[in-house]
């Protein structure tokens, strides 16, 4: 009896692990578009300080993460707990918040030209080459923004995470939660130090006396500014895939038309197959952009509202 009980014990341990380790799969998947954008951004807040101080800079975010993620873990736990109907509207709020970020930044892009960016980069180089510049204060200031910057992506991240786990029991949204939350500080971090630290690497490489060795860092050179910019790119489309997944299965007529569309392009001859799978996720994307849109409308009205309001007071 003994050996059957610890047997079935056993069975039942694997049998969470297996279900915890889906869980975990599920929602690393569904937050991998805010992890693009984690990565693009972070390697932006820690980049301008001197080299010898980059992983110092990064070590210190990723304190503050693993900090930010402590807080926001147990809370979101606590709201499944005691208010599991918060879950949902949570959800929905961070897939707007999303939307509105990924808007947010074309509009940026839009309305300023490449010109501001070069003279921000011109600043910081002259910033970095001052002997008198108060570089501490200033290092302390940017892993301080990372820090904020963070807090709002774990945020996003364990509520998509929550999301996923909703309906589990409450030991496997502990550890789903829990395991996203290191892997997520971890990989991004992890990924950070080694995009900041690539073209040290590269001309470290260029003084080996080897052919190989010099491509390599050649081509760790060239890559690093490009897949700055490619992650800028992949994290903003990201955003609006997951963004707008996250609205349209939470509105159930939405998610029905999407159904109902990609259903009638399977249909199609000859390309309906790939028109069934390709057709959701451009929905979800074109969503995700009118959403946002009407977010920042929003938001500038409201800003608007206020700025007149204070006009008025001070009149």
């Amino acid at each position: 009896m003994a050996g059957a009980s610890l047997l079935a014990l056993i069975d039942d341990i694997a049998s969470v692990l297996d279900d915890v380790a889906l869980m975990t799969k599920v929602a690393a998947k569904k937050t991998a578009g805010v992890l693009g954008d984690d990565l693009a951004l972070n390697a932006q807040q820690v980049s301008g300080v001197r080299a010898e101080r980059e992983l110092p800079v990064v070590w210190a975010v990723a304190v503050g993460s693993l900090k930010n993620k402590l807080i926001l873990v147990p809370a979101a736990l606590v709201i499944s707990r005691f208010m599991p109907a918060a879950v949902m509207p949570l959800l929905m709020l961070g897939g707007m918040y999303l939307c509105f970020e990924g808007v947010e930044k074309l509009a940026h892009r839009w309305l300023h030209g490449a010109g501001d960016d070069d003279a921000q980069h011109a600043e910081q180089l002259a910033l970095l080459a001052d002997e008198n510049a108060d570089l501490p204060a200033r290092e302390a200031d940017k892993v301080k923004g990372a820090i904020r910057t963070d807090f709002v992506l774990s945020a996003e991240i364990v509520v998509i995470a929550l999301g996923t786990v909703a309906d589990q029991s409450f030991s496997t949204q502990v550890a789903v939660l829990s395991g996203i939350g290191l892997i997520m500080t971890v990989g991004v971090y992890g990924v950070v130090a080694g995009i900041v630290k690539m073209d040290d690497i590269g001309l470290h490489l260029l003084t080996k006396s080897g052919a190989l060795a010099r491509t390599i860092g050649k081509g760790l050179l060239l890559a690093a500014p490009r897949l700055m910019k490619a992650l800028t790119v992949i994290g903003t489309a990201a955003m609006f895939l997951v963004g707008g997944g996250i609205l349209t299965h939470g509105i159930p007529p939405l998610h029905h038309l999407v159904e109902h569309l990609a259903g009638l392009a399977g249909t199609i001859a000859g390309v309906g197959g790939v028109l069934k799978a390709l057709l959701p996720p451009l929905l979800d994307v074109l969503v995700g952009v009118v959403a946002g849109g009407l977010a920042l409308l929003g938001v500038q009205a409201f800003a608007a509202i206020r700025a007149a309001l204070r006009r008025q007071k001070r009149q």
